[in-house]
């Protein structure tokens, strides 16, 4: 199947269901008010999606893999930021865990991506 749409891939459509749920939980109470944790762990789960879209819209495999990269860092990002949360009593353990399973979901989905796409360049 041929992706001709960022729309299409599944890794951007998981990347913005995981930032609705990032955005929802830091509006929750003291963590709403931790401003600068707050905007921290938006601009890092916003940065998911868009380097996934930059990348793709570069139509260049090399360009690609290195933003798809850039995202996967910017999840291991956001997994501290939601430690920190944790840590500090913003979001329980349960909370925590839920959503530490889904970026993991979603950063192995993206590094699988990138080997096939680095596997591609190859051939």
């Amino acid at each position: 199947m041929r992706i001709n749409n960022f729309k299409d891939l599944k890794i951007w459509r998981l990347a913005l269901l995981i930032t609705k749920e990032i955005y929802d939980l830091s509006s929750k109470k003291e963590f709403g008010r931790d401003f600068g944790l707050r905007d921290q762990i938006r601009r890092a789960i916003v940065s998911v999606s868009s380097n996934i879209v930059e990348g793709f819209e570069k139509n260049n495999n090399n360009e690609f893999i290195r933003y798809l990269k850039i995202a996967k860092g910017s999840i291991g990002e956001v997994r501290n930021q939601l430690e920190v949360a944790h840590v500090v009593g913003y979001i329980t353990k349960e909370e925590l865990g839920k959503t530490d399973e889904k970026l993991l979901d979603l950063a192995a989905q993206i590094g699988g991506f990138i080997k096939y796409l680095e596997a591609k360049r190859r051939k």
